[in-house]
């Protein structure tokens, strides 16, 4: 019975009293406390709790005070923080001193019962502390999982320092429930390491949805994120759950998040927040229990600086960050993960092709090494994967390989030597196409050019906006966007 006893501390009696309800009936034992004093108190006499519920606003102290003095107790007893919404980043670093999962008040019931659970669970499955270099936080399933990170059939391969750093944070993140917010260019694996914290949490044999929130149109992103019913607009022929929905029991994994529109983001933010969704068309609200991972190539800072991402949405999601490093960066002074990974993909690629490769030898791997691979794991992927289907084997042409890049004549250093003081250097003329088009364009505002820039792109790739969007080095839906915009000025002009 005592692994099921719930310390709620909360100052406002009425919440306390309706929190306490739902989780009776779901069958734990409830104490309540409304001071941080009280809530240590009882700790201390009344003890072993297995979970508590914990408001960071209490009268007397802070939450997070409270939640210091418990650090000791984190192995045998989870803790899971509540707020409002003006208090994220208090929730942020609630999770960075050990807490299990924060709500924002008020929580659905049934939402409140499962993080509850959820937080039980992860203690009756967490051994008793030993010296050992694994945290004593991280569950003993973690720990066993983890071992198989670095390894093809984790989906990652490498041994760099770097990389062994994103094995230690995988293995510390994925038993929480706690949203992961990563960061890094394209190709270098964000994906991959979604499906890994997913593979080694509690939710490893529920579902993983990915969804590209860059890929989908705007005014279709919310019906594939929430779902819709039959008749909710033109083309819904039927109810149909959504990705979220879809994920319930599991991880819903958005990428390029960077890429959603700010209306849709404050409908993600109430998701998120209450852990309920409603479908377009619906008037009920269902709920869910999934956990959030979410990825981009952009600079997300960046992004709510220039007004493009909800700051408060960025709070919510960036519980924990973590950085995928590009390729060039996966060194450890002998050739570093380059090597490994080129050697897994080409015997993979072989394999698949019915052929068979030497492993590759020096004059390969010194090939390897000096190109900048400036489009990361994915590029090299690509690579060895032509080259098994290009070639018969066994043995590897150089040509195979990208040719290194060569510098720019520009970035050939010059020594000038004068005794005179130097003066500033002349501005330099345009080229005479440049000129041509700056004359051509002189008059236009910024929209008109970009107008004629995106229409033209479409034109040269026969209709097809995915490979305009290409061309002009953007997202699809940025064009979808963009031409949306158009369509409506044009039908308020007319």
């Amino acid at each position: 019975m005592a692994r099921t006893r719930i310390l709620l501390v909360e100052d406002i009696l009425v919440q306390a009293m309706a929190s306490a309800a739902h989780l009776e009936k779901a069958g734990f034992a409830v104490v309540i406390a409304q001071t941080g004093e009280d809530a240590l108190r009882l700790l201390a006499e009344e003890g072993p709790f297995a979970a508590m519920l914990l408001d960071l606003g209490l009268p007397d102290m802070d939450g997070l005070d409270v939640l210091r003095q418990c650090a000791e107790r984190l192995h045998t007893m989870k803790v899971v923080v509540t707020t409002g919404d003006a208090s994220l980043t208090r929730a942020i670093e609630a999770m960075r001193l050990g807490a299990f999962e924060f709500l924002v008040k008020p929580a659905a019931g049934k939402r409140l019962v499962s993080v509850m659970e959820s937080a039980v669970a992860a203690v009756a499955d967490t051994p008793e502390p030993e010296p050992a270099a694994v945290p004593v936080h991280t569950p003993a399933p973690a720990r066993r999982r983890s071992a198989a990170l670095g390894t093809p059939s984790s989906g990652f391969i490498g041994t760099s320092p770097v990389m062994r750093e994103i094995y230690r944070q995988i293995a510390c993140v994925a038993p929480s429930k706690a949203t992961v917010f990563i960061t890094g260019e394209s190709g270098t694996g964000k994906e991959v390491c979604a499906e890994a914290i997913h593979a080694a949490s509690g939710r490893g044999n529920g579902p993983f949805i990915a969804v590209n929130c860059g890929a989908i149109p705007e005014n279709l992103l919310e019906s594939e994120l929430f779902g819709h019913m039959k008749g909710s607009f033109t083309g819904a022929l039927s109810d149909r759950v959504g990705a979220v929905q879809a994920a319930d029991g599991g991880t819903l994994f958005l990428d390029e998040i960077g890429e959603m529109a700010l209306p849709l983001q404050v409908k993600l933010l109430r998701f998120l927040q209450t852990g309920t969704v409603q479908r377009v068309g619906s008037t009920r609200v269902e709920p869910v229990d999934v956990r959030i991972i979410c990825a981009t190539n952009r600079d997300p800072l960046s992004e709510v600086a220039q007004g493009r991402f909800r700051e408060d949405l960025y709070y919510r999601l960036a519980v924990v960050m973590l950085h995928m490093p590009a390729l060039r960066e996966r060194g450890d002074g002998n050739g570093g993960d380059v090597p490994l990974l080129a050697d897994a993909f080409l015997k993979r690629f072989a394999a698949e092709e019915g052929k068979s490769f030497r492993p590759l030898g020096a004059e390969h791997m010194a090939a390897l090494c000096a190109y900048p691979w400036p489009g990361n794991v994915r590029e090299l992927q690509n690579v060895m994967r032509r080259a098994a289907v290009l070639f018969e084997g066994p043995d590897l042409p150089l040509r195979a390989l990208p040719a290194v890049p060569p510098q720019r004549a520009s970035a050939a250093p010059v020594t000038l030597v004068s005794s005179t003081p130097a003066t500033a250097p002349a501005p330099q003329a345009m080229p005479p196409a440049e000129t041509d088009l700056a004359q051509a364009l002189a008059g236009m505002t910024l929209d008109q050019i970009e107008r004629i820039a995106v229409d033209g792109a479409i034109a040269a790739a026969q209709g097809s906006l995915p490979a305009a969007a290409r061309m002009l080095g953007v997202s699809p839906s940025t064009l979808y966007r963009k031409r949306e915009r158009w369509d409506e000025e044009a039908r308020a002009s007319a």
